[in-house]
């Protein structure tokens, strides 16, 4: 089978789950099902597709010479994670299911970004905990803060529709409003608090992780700032109440200082210097 026939084929299934959802948000439907809908092929299809796509992520990071992080693989694997959350998320609030379409061709482009990015990127780590358990959390405060910035952005169009009047139907199936905000300040804790140990274990472990002691460059620089921003919006919440616009707007701030940090930095080194 040539190799990128996987590609091809997660690819497709990303984009016909993205057909689906475009279907059934024109349309209203019971909340809490699957893209707003009644049980269909997609209850079938995403979980098959978040399959397909993990296989993907694991073989091009996971080879025998350690792991490879480049730009295309570590962007998959951001968003594969992102795309997992939300769908377990959709099982503990089900109205959350309606926003799995959003990412379904945002993950078709993830999986593209992998094939057409290849990368000699390869972190040599035999195996070490220190780093595995470092790169893990990472990912996954990575995956949170997008899961945040995602959930920020349709509160604002919540609102904007409520004071309209009118929802439209891929709408009306989310949480209320004032759930939708406690929600994005649990992810946005849970998100910081993963956060807070990447950059602990990035100092305190560099020279074990990487072979040499850390240094201000720009993707500390940048995480650092993105700390600051969250922990300031989180002590704002605590001993001020901000809440609204206010925390939609420092959410994504941060988000976009720790996109700037690792993603950024990854592709104008890989992709625009041709550097790994």
């Amino acid at each position: 089978m040539p190799q990128s026939v996987p590609y091809f084929i997660t690819a497709a299934c990303w984009l016909i789950l993205a057909m689906l959802a475009w279907q059934a948000a024109s349309r209203p439907a019971p909340a809490g099902a699957a893209f707003g809908g009644a049980f269909r092929a997609e209850s079938v299809l995403l979980p098959m597709a978040l399959v397909l796509h993990g296989i993907l992520v694991y073989r091009g990071i996971v080879n025998p010479d350690g792991l490879n992080l480049g730009v295309g693989n570590s962007i998959s694997l951001i968003v594969w994670l992102t795309v997992a959350i939300y769908w377990l998320g959709g099982i503990a609030y089900p109205g959350l299911a309606t926003l799995q379409g959003f990412w379904a061709p945002i993950a078709a482009l993830a999986v593209a970004a992998q094939w057409a990015l290849p990368s000699r990127a390869v972190v040599q780590y035999g195996g070490d905990t220190v780093f595995a358990l470092h790169f893990a959390i990472a990912m996954l405060a990575y995956a949170l803060f997008a899961v945040a910035s995602v959930h920020a952005v349709v509160m604002l169009a919540e609102e904007r529709w409520l004071r309209r009047g009118v929802m439209p139907p891929f709408l009306r199936g989310l949480p209320p409003l004032l759930e939708m905000e406690a929600l994005l300040f649990r992810i946005v804790m849970a998100a910081f608090v993963l956060l807070t140990l990447t950059l602990v274990t990035g100092v305190f472990f560099s020279e074990q992780l990487f072979g040499k002691a850390a240094k201000a460059n720009h993707k500390t620089i940048f995480g650092v700032i993105s700390w600051l921003i969250f922990g300031l919006l989180l002590a704002g919440r605590y001993f001020r109440g901000w809440r609204g616009k206010r925390a939609v707007y420092f959410t994504l701030g941060g988000s976009v200082a720790l996109l700037l940090a690792y993603v950024g930095s990854k592709f104008v080194l890989e992709v625009i210097l041709q550097r790994s």
